[in-house]
């Protein structure tokens, strides 16, 4: 079973800076792309930022030049680092794995594609 735990969450000033962490244990995280979602109030969860097995990722362009997706898979962790935040960025954080081999080289913005799950850490920009 596998099982991802989001923190660094936080208030923040429009402008500001913070780094998500997705701490995960189970199972050994190189086999599994990982994917970053936000859900803002009275809006629907979607998702804004991923990365696959190594170094590839993909972000919304919302956030294109401002998120950046990263990993460690030795130490089991990937992080998303959130520059020049918005007040449009608060949201809950949710990191997200999804098993995959080889064939699957991109990883995916689509919440259906991913199998597990943590439990959100809350973003507030505000001022």
């Amino acid at each position: 079973q596998l099982r991802l735990v989001e923190s660094g969450g936080d208030l923040v000033q429009p402008g500001g800076s913070l780094r998500l962490s997705c701490e995960v244990s189970g199972r050994p995280l190189d086999t599994y792309h990982i994917g970053w979602f936000r859900r803002a109030p009275g809006k629907e969860r979607e998702g804004i930022s991923c990365i696959n097995r190594g170094v590839i990722d993909d972000h919304i362009d919302s956030v294109k030049g401002r998120f950046a997706v990263s990993r460690n898979n030795a130490d089991n962790i990937a992080w998303l680092r959130m520059d020049s935040l918005k007040p449009e960025d608060t949201a809950v954080y949710y990191c997200a794995a999804r098993k995959t081999d080889y064939s699957t080289y991109y990883c995916s913005l689509d919440e259906r594609d991913y199998d597990s799950w943590g439990q959100g850490t809350q973003v507030t920009v505000s001022s």
